[in-house]
């Protein structure tokens, strides 16, 4: 059935979720790369923030929805007030690619696709981020894993099928995964969205990659999630 809804996405509009909390410095970046095609639905979730985000956003024209904070449940609220046959979750800090819709459309005509993300390109020259990136492309190809800094698209028919978004405190988009492989494939982009370096500089390539290793295996082991999340906003972390 899937296959047969995917089939058929040509021209559908494209609902772009975007979740946000205190994202002045990066929202309108973020909207601007959305807004190459005419055929989309830009819709920010705000969960609170305190600075002029959303003052930004509503002066782009853009639909904007008021939450309660958590990533997961701001990106399930955009999702039930979206528009399109298609849905596309894009952090506030990263940029789609020229043409980013054909190739979404392209890539969920596919037979057997369920859902799709774009390589990934971290904005900074360090040498570092440049292995961080062939670990994202390696983990997305082997396992058909990308996290949602990957800008991650499907259809709302799949979404409400696999139940939307857990709410969880974090880990959400790789919990996401893990349900959406059991439908069907993932497919990984070879164009890759940009995205900020900020969360890789602000505690450390190394220290911060480990420490995303050792938040996945807890997870596997069954640590609860707000645990988790606790330890990873740890300022000692």
């Amino acid at each position: 059935m899937t296959e047969i809804i995917n089939q058929n996405l040509n021209n559908r509009l494209i609902s772009i979720i975007i979740p946000t909390l205190n994202e002045a410095d990066n929202i309108k970046e973020a909207i601007i790369s959305s807004q190459s095609s005419s055929n989309v639905e830009i819709i920010v979730v705000d969960g609170g923030s305190k600075d002029e985000t959303l003052l930004i956003a509503k002066s782009l024209n853009v639909k904007v929805i008021i939450s309660p904070p958590g990533r997961a449940n701001q990106m399930n609220t955009g999702a039930m007030a979206a528009s399109g046959e298609i849905l596309l979750f894009l952090h506030a800090d990263t940029r789609l690619p020229t043409n980013f819709e054909q190739m979404i459309r392209t890539t969920l005509a596919k037979p057997g696709i369920v859902a799709g993300a774009f390589a990934l390109r971290i904005n900074a020259p360090n040498w570092g981020l440049r292995l961080v990136e062939f670990g994202v492309k390696w983990r997305s190809h082997l396992w058909q894993m990308p996290y949602g800094d990957q800008a991650i698209f499907l259809t709302k028919d799949v979404f409400q099928q696999v139940g939307n978004f857990p709410q969880i405190s974090i880990m959400e988009d790789f919990a996401m995964m893990r349900k959406l492989k059991t439908l069907g494939k993932i497919y990984l982009l070879p164009t890759p969205v940009i995205t900020s370096p900020r969360r890789w500089l602000k505690k450390g390539i190394i220290q911060t990659t480990i420490l995303n290793q050792m938040i996945v295996i807890a997870y596997l082991l069954g640590i609860s999630p707000t645990q988790i999340r606790n330890w990873y906003s740890s300022p000692k972390s």
